[in-house]
């Protein structure tokens, strides 16, 4: 068994970047969180799974993650390694109508990819500022879309660290949740996508057509991790908190956006303990007023 820090200079060796003792606050959206005390930026698939395999051997806890954006880490950080895979091999394959990559790449990224090919199907999750293999995970989906409509397979890293090939139908996608979010020893590693030929013109429109409604509707300008809540069934969580009257209700510095109360924003350099107050405080009170319970969509870190 080797210590934490031995583990990770000996992921140089790895095909691998790493930090010691960085703050989270600079790998999320929300722009909080303690200090981590290793992260690690594996680059392949390869490297990524002895990353894993090694730190379970050695009882060294991990937490993998793409690009922080549906995460809240709290002030106290997080013990052990953190494993980003936003360091992958940023090539994505297109072949015909079907797009190959890894679970690091940027949903916008992909979207142009698709874009540049005259690929639709896509549009829906140009903006969504997460990775692919973060939407996987959740099923995002934004405007009447969602990823288990593109979604052919998935290459994930078993328990037993052995990588396996997944069929989408397998997956049990459905409103912000699949396979893998009531699995979490399931690592997501590659996906696949099949879209449709499309005008490229028309496809442009559409993007930037979404990605116009998201600026004139949403807190983009400050730290968030979109969309705080998941949708009630038959109601909208924005509408609910509205009715409320929490707009701009602010604990520390954090708020409910003004703008569009289903955000819960960082507006003044505020703390996770400052976020998850105010998430409680919603929910309390939506549930006093309305009788109905808010599922938080972030998730919280540890």
């Amino acid at each position: 068994m080797i210590d934490l820090y031995t583990f990770a200079e000996s992921l140089k060796s790895e095909n691998c970047e790493i930090l010691i003792d960085s703050p989270m606050s600079r790998q999320t959206s929300f722009k909080v969180g303690g200090n981590a005390d290793v992260i690690a930026f594996p680059k392949t698939v390869d490297s990524l799974v002895n990353v894993l395999k090694t730190a379970s051997e050695n009882n060294i806890p991990f937490t993998v993650m793409g690009n922080g954006s549906n995460m809240l880490v709290k002030d106290c950080g997080i013990r052990g390694i953190v494993v980003k895979t936003t360091g992958m091999n940023p090539e994505i394959e297109v072949d015909g109508d079907t797009i190959r990559c890894s679970a690091g790449t940027s949903l916008s990224k992909l979207c142009t990819v698709a874009l540049e090919n005259s690929l639709t199907g896509l549009e829906f999750a140009y903006g969504i500022p997460g990775t692919v293999g973060g939407a996987v995970f959740m099923n995002a989906g934004a405007y009447g879309g969602e990823i288990k409509d593109v979604l052919t397979s998935v290459q994930h890293i078993s328990p037993d660290f052995i990588i396996e090939n997944v069929n989408a139908t397998e997956l049990n996608l459905a409103y912000r949740k699949s396979f893998y979010s009531e699995n979490p020893g399931h690592i997501i590693a590659t996906a696949e996508f099949r879209l449709q030929n499309g005008d490229k013109n028309e496809i442009k429109a559409k993007m930037d057509d979404l990605i116009g409604r998201r600026k004139d509707k949403q807190p983009l300008e400050y730290p968030s991790a979109g969309s705080t809540f998941k949708r009630p069934e038959g109601y909208f969580a924005g509408a609910l908190i509205e009715q409320c009257g929490l707009k701009g209700y602010r604990i520390g510095g954090a708020e409910v956006s003004e703008k569009h109360a289903g955000f819960i924003i960082n507006r003044y350099s505020g703390t996770a303990a400052d976020i998850i107050d105010l998430i409680e405080y919603v929910r309390k009170t939506v549930k006093e007023n309305t009788g109905i319970t808010l599922e938080p969509e972030v998730k919280i870190i540890p």
